[in-house]
């Protein structure tokens, strides 16, 4: 696809432009669209492109299209002049109003010429947003009335505005690569993975990543995927590494209207907090109370402001994270605030294989901070790269220890990479940071390694030397394979 390039990786993580040709504007992913509603703007959108650097918006042309108000104004005037923003905006069809009330008074080929005639840069089919309750022959009938909205989009004439080809499928991920594959096929430009907000609403995260792995899984990698209605902070780092690029929030000021207030690990109320954990404008000029004694409509502006601010910063937070090479330190940093987060950092985890394909090869220090560590792309690429030396002696001692002259030849052994060649040793990712105590799971992907390297090269003789490795690891070494314990040999 010509309007969307990828400029940097890091796990499925990327950072790239989208190029919205009918704005006339190019857009930095990852990306925050802060939804706009026409009957209730919290924060303007002149002042989200002002105050917070916004390029892009989300708003809705279903409550355009019905209201009394503004549809013969966005008719007339054009969005941009409309909400006064010269960055892009995207427009939803009524598929969320379709979702929740079960009908609406519109077809595909009518929202679209909608949009169009409106100035939307990024448009939207009438498509099926399907419950993640659903029966699997729900989902397979509702999948193929989206797959023929998708069809019919593809036939109007929309001009140079963009058109999304939103991915349902519930929680079946066949059914999502599938819809994946046939959403891309139809030459649509944006991937928005639909009807995932019940999950985030319940933060089932780790079947979030299982849904946008199976949809990454049926898309080019040059297709933009916009992970509809996540608009929470804590879980941007996880999306983003599980190949998310477009990002949209209404809970700004949803969350702001009832006195919450977001932060990178979950939500607060107002009412709990006495100091502001914060550092933004906001919270540096107020305290708590100074904020809660504010009238309803002046509270909920200046809460929707640090909520955007605290979303704004971690957008940018997760773009550094690519550009250096260190996302999923982030997103285990992430992980470790709420349970479910750590669900959905595991499950990302059980998608290494996929991850490790768009994973660079070399990237800033691998930090082994926790026991999901271990089963990160890095160590299954290392294992897979073990099958490839050439061990040309007889008798090698793999060891945590120093060389030893009794062996032909000494390598390095390294939770949770296992052996690698000593001069290796100063190559991403064996500089890995890793504490004097690894965790269990890592001891034993270390001997994973080392049975690769001993399979691969049946005719020599190992032994590994080790500190007191638990059991677990041990029982993972081939049987023929010497053990030495050189926390024994030491006295320790």
């Amino acid at each position: 696809m010509d309007h969307f390039e990828v400029r940097d990786y890091d796990a499925a993580g990327r950072i790239g432009e989208l190029r919205v040709p009918r704005a006339g504007v190019t857009v930095e992913t990852p990306a925050l669209l802060p939804v706009i509603n026409p009957h209730l703007r919290t924060v303007t959108p002149r002042a989200l492109e002002r105050d917070f650097g916004a390029e892009i918006l989300i708003t809705n042309s279903y409550i355009l299209y019905n209201s009394d108000k503004y549809r013969e104004r966005a008719l007339s005037e054009g969005l941009h002049d409309l909400y006064d923003f010269s960055g892009a905006i995207m427009t939803d069809s009524g598929s969320f109003q379709l979702a929740e009330y079960g009908d609406i008074d519109v077809d595909t080929p009518e929202i679209l010429s909608f949009q169009r005639d409106i100035g939307s840069d990024i448009a939207t089919p009438v498509d099926i947003p399907t419950s993640p309750t659903a029966s699997r022959e729900q989902a397979e009938r509702e999948l193929d009335e989206t797959q023929t909205a998708l069809e019919t989009a593809a036939g109007v004439d929309t001009g140079d505005m963009l058109v999304n080809a939103p991915i349902q499928g519930a929680t079946y991920p066949d059914l999502r690569e599938r819809a994946a594959d046939h959403a891309y096929g139809t030459g649509l430009d944006v991937f928005p993975v639909g009807a995932v907000v019940p999950l985030l609403n319940d933060y089932r995260y780790a079947e979030m990543v299982d849904i946008v792995a199976a949809a990454k899984r049926g898309l080019g990698a040059d297709a933009p995927v916009h992970l509809f209605g996540a608009g929470h902070p804590m879980m941007f780092a996880l999306a983003a590494a599980a190949g998310c690029d477009l990002f949209d929030s209404a809970a700004y000021a949803l969350y702001a209207r009832d006195d919450r207030y977001l932060t990178v690990r979950g939500t607060e109320h107002l009412a709990d907090l006495e100091y502001l954990p914060c550092s933004c404008p906001i919270c540096t000029d107020h305290t708590p109370s100074g904020l809660a004694a504010h009238g309803d409509d002046r509270r909920e502006e200046l809460l929707a402001r640090h909520n955007l601010h605290v979303t704004y910063a971690e957008i940018r937070r997760v773009k550094q994270a690519i550009r250096q090479g260190n996302l999923l330190e982030l997103v285990e940093e992430r992980a470790r605030a709420h349970p479910a987060m750590t669900d959905g950092y595991r499950a990302l985890l059980d998608h290494a294989e996929q991850l490790e394909r768009t994973d660079p090869t070399r990237k800033s220090t691998f930090f082994h901070v926790s026991a999901e560590s271990a089963r990160r792309p890095a160590v299954g690429r290392h294992h897979d790269r073990l099958d490839r030396f050439a061990v040309d002696a007889d008798t090698v001692l793999l060891t945590e220890g120093g060389n030893n002259d009794r062996f032909d030849e000494t390598w390095r052994l390294k939770p949770p990479f296992g052996p690698f060649p000593r001069g290796l040793s100063k190559t991403y990712p064996l500089t890995a940071q890793v504490p004097n105590r690894p965790s269990r799971p890592a001891y034993e992907a270390a001997a994973e390694g080392v049975d690769r390297l001993v399979a691969a090269n049946p005719d020599v003789e190992f032994t590994v030397g080790h500190f007191g490795w638990p059991a677990s690891a041990l029982d993972h070494l081939p049987e023929r394979v010497d053990r030495i314990d050189l926390s024994e040999e030491d006295g320790g």
